[in-house]
């Protein structure tokens, strides 16, 4: 009995010294910041560009009620500096601005080639409110701010949408990468891999894109979309990525879920199509006469899921070209992605990270100049294998008999 009297007269003591919620703010007092742009001006000065969610609006949105009212409000300021930015732009909101659910930091791409983006990751990372999981993009061909100001139909927050398309387009077709702020400080830091950051850009009427209008027609005028994958070296924005070296940069960095290999076919351009299902890259460094070399082998299966010439898929011989076709194509798109690369001296695929875990003593005699010696005369070894899983329902395509038909 007297144990129990005991554990209440600690638990009531231990009430006293509870602080509570002292530091509380309430939802109205606060402006839920979703994205950030930064831009320069004319006269060198920061510009920021801040994406505030309506919440209103954007809850009658997603209740099917549509509304007039844009789901965000944009807000400027013009700093010396990133935090100054922030301070600057509270003077104009009348409530609190709140980081903690900012998924997005859109960087113009000035910003990035001529002053890099050492001094504003550094803000951002010691910021306690800032995410290390907010996803970073590069703008590209325009502003920062036209990219957080753009006002989309589907999903009402463009920060989201942003977000999504990169998510997309990165698993299925290999021309973008999703990275956060957490990745890239950390390739910033590394002696043994280059960060890349994905473009976006905003395509169509560039007028509208900030207008109601714009998601209200079935056409959008100003559609965000993405543009490449941006190359960095020194923390400089230095090339971009499109295509099918983007793709084989995916590739070699195993950042490829799903997506579609076309191939050519008895004349005719992309005429077979080849869907991924599975895949798997590894890549390993190995010492050859005293200098590093890197040894890269990808495993692909998929199903032959378009053949829009006749042939025949029925026969054992004829999956064994499409799959040394597949193989080749993809091996040369690798290939090139890594040379383009090597031109650029910024090891993106992180081949020294790889080459300091398996053999650190080699890698402390090139570490400091691996980018500009080491990387750019690297033997590389590219291995590719494909396998055809599925031929689909129709193992010869009608296309044969049609043929047949006409002669």
């Amino acid at each position: 009995m007297n144990r129990k009297w005991l554990v209440l007269l600690l638990m009531m003591i231990g009430t006293t010294f509870t602080s509570g919620c002292w530091d509380k703010k309430e939802l109205n007092e606060i402006a839920i910041v979703s994205a950030m742009g930064i831009d320069k001006d004319k006269e060198g000065k920061l510009v920021g560009t801040f994406q505030i969610i309506n919440p209103g609006n954007v809850a009658g949105a997603l209740q099917g009620g549509g509304g007039t009212n844009p789901a965000i409000s944009v807000y400027r300021a013009t700093g010396n500096n990133v935090l100054g930015l922030d301070s600057i732009a509270s003077t104009k909101i009348s409530r609190d601005m709140y980081f903690a659910h900012a998924n997005l930091i859109v960087i113009g791409e000035e910003i990035a080639k001529e002053e890099g983006i050492y001094a504003i990751f550094d803000a951002f990372e010691r910021s306690p409110e800032f995410r290390a999981t907010s996803r970073i993009v590069i703008a590209r061909g325009v502003k920062a701010r036209d990219i957080v100001e753009t006002l989309t139909a589907i999903d009402k927050v463009s920060a989201e949408k942003v977000i999504r398309t990169i998510e997309s387009s990165e698993k299925q077709q290999g021309r973008s990468i999703s990275v956060n702020l957490q990745e890239v400080i950390k390739n910033l830091v590394s002696t043994g891999k280059e960060p890349i950051i994905s473009g976006f850009t905003v395509k169509g009427n560039t007028d509208k894109e900030d207008k109601m209008e714009n998601t209200q027609t079935s056409d959008i005028e100003a559609n965000p979309t993405t543009a490449g994958i941006g190359v960095f070296k020194d923390g400089k924005l230095i090339d971009w990525l499109d295509g099918n070296k983007a793709i084989g940069s995916m590739w070699v960095l195993d950042r490829i879920a799903h997506t579609n290999l076309n191939i050519d076919w008895n004349d005719k351009k992309d005429a077979i199509t080849y869907q991924v299902k599975r895949q798997k890259t590894n890549v390993a460094a190995k010492m050859k006469n005293g200098k590093p070399k890197m040894l890269i082998k990808v495993l692909v299966e998929g199903d032959i899921r378009e053949a829009n010439v006749p042939v025949n898929l029925n026969s054992p011989h004829v999956l064994i070209d499409i799959e040394k076709k597949l193989a080749k194509d993809l091996k040369k798109e690798m290939e090139d992605a890594i040379v383009r690369a090597q031109k650029n001296k910024s090891d993106i695929f992180g081949f020294g990270e790889i080459m300091h875990e398996s053999h650190p003593k080699e890698w402390k005699k090139i570490e400091k100049d691996w980018d500009d010696v080491s990387f750019a005369k690297l033997e590389v070894d590219v291995q590719v294998e494909t396998f055809i899983r599925r031929t689909g329902l129709r193992n010869k395509p009608y296309l044969s008999n049609l043929k047949k038909s006409d002669q």
